[in-house]
């Protein structure tokens, strides 16, 4: 992979994790303690815990994703991005675009 598609790449990596930061900062009080005080219903009650649950789940693949880009910048540091973790080969450059952080190639996955 030549230098300017290797920038492109990281330009890409940053702006989805400043992109997943923010959306993670705004969305925080969405997944916190359901209060379960007398003044709202058992079916209020039972849609809160579920949208709590649902809040849950997204920070929990947000913080995954996270972890994902970190790591592939970690890897154009050591000059190994762009291949395959089990095989060693290139990624195809269309699949790194449409998913920057993977780490295997289509192959493998």
């Amino acid at each position: 992979m030549d230098y300017e598609r290797m920038v492109f790449f990281r330009k890409r990596l940053e702006s989805l994790r400043i992109e997943i930061e923010e959306n993670m900062s705004a969305n925080k009080g969405d997944s916190g303690v359901v209060e379960l005080d007398s003044s709202i219903g058992r079916l209020s009650r039972m849609d809160a815990l579920q949208n709590q649950q649902i809040a849950l789940e997204l920070k929990r693949r947000q913080e995954n994703q996270l972890l994902r880009i970190k790591n592939a910048i970690k890897r154009m540091d050591k000059g190994q991005y762009g291949l395959c973790g089990k095989c060693k080969k290139p990624i195809e450059e269309d699949r790194l675009e449409i998913f920057p952080d993977t780490i295997t190639c289509i192959n493998c996955a």
